[in-house]
């Protein structure tokens, strides 16, 4: 495995929730023998924010904004476009029912609404996600995504590019495929709350960008439940703050 792709995964492990957090009151119970109030106040903050960002209401405040930099498909936009690109998410390797590696549920909701696209525009289409691990038998994302596209979507691949591993990656590698084509404009197909991020890189890479985001967290409405803690309320806010500190990062390289 490479180190930057090591050192990537770490960072990820102590700067996101809720590991961050576990990590903060660990430092504050340390902490409290020397200053009891500033360690207790530490352990404190990070449980109260750990519950809060464990809730619906509390995930919505980071979701929210990042899906409001990005806005439905407007009908007759597609018409702009001269092919789809499909961006990967997860892998559940090994999927028994299956007969071998298939993309996660976040994956599959982008491909069924590249799938849509598809059947309703016609535009050739490209899947791109890489992080193969060949040792393990694990082949590239993108093509356990062509694979559900053609065999569960009914949906013909024109590209695969399997070498990508980051957002940034796909964007550069996809436009080499696409340019030589003539493609200059594309239907972005990914999660709402990754769009913002998806579309500076595709742009910078060359690409004209027709967002056509999929998955809107934060739009359903509010109810009692959403005060309450559950796992995928802390995994949307894990996702939240992922974009936050990536969107961050990129301002930081410009």
């Amino acid at each position: 495995m490479p180190a930057p792709f090591t050192l990537s995964q770490l960072a990820h492990i102590v700067l996101l929730p809720p590991m961050s957090l576990f990590l903060a009151m660990l430092a504050g119970w340390l902490l409290r023998r020397r200053w009891p109030r500033a360690g207790t106040a530490l352990a404190g903050g990070a449980l109260a924010l750990l519950v809060v960002l464990s809730t619906g209401a509390g995930a919505r405040l980071l979701v929210r904004p990042l899906e409001n930099m990005t806005a439905p498909l407007a009908a007759g936009a597609e018409r702009e476009a001269q092919a789809i690109v499909v961006l990967a998410a997860g892998n559940m390797e090994q999927a028994p029912e299956y007969g071998g590696n298939s993309p996660d549920g976040i994956a599959l909701a982008r491909l069924r609404y590249g799938a849509r696209l598809q059947h309703s525009t016609g535009l050739p289409l490209l899947v791109t996600g890489g992080n193969a691990e060949p040792q393990r038998g694990v082949p590239p994302k993108a093509e356990a995504m062509a694979r559900a596209l053609r065999e569960d979507f009914r949906t013909e691949v024109r590209w695969i590019e399997p070498d990508s591993a980051t957002t940034a990656e796909n964007a550069a590698f996809s436009a080499r495929l696409l340019q030589p084509a003539g493609v200059q404009r594309v239907l972005l197909v990914t999660d709402a709350m990754h769009m913002p991020r998806a579309r500076r890189v595709f742009e910078r890479a060359g690409l004209q960008v027709i967002a056509a985001p999929t998955m809107f967290r934060a739009w359903g409405p509010m109810s009692a439940g959403s005060f309450l803690p559950r796992a995928d309320a802390l995994e949307s806010s894990y996702y939240a703050v992922y974009e936050w500190i990536g969107l961050a990062w990129y301002r930081i390289k410009e």
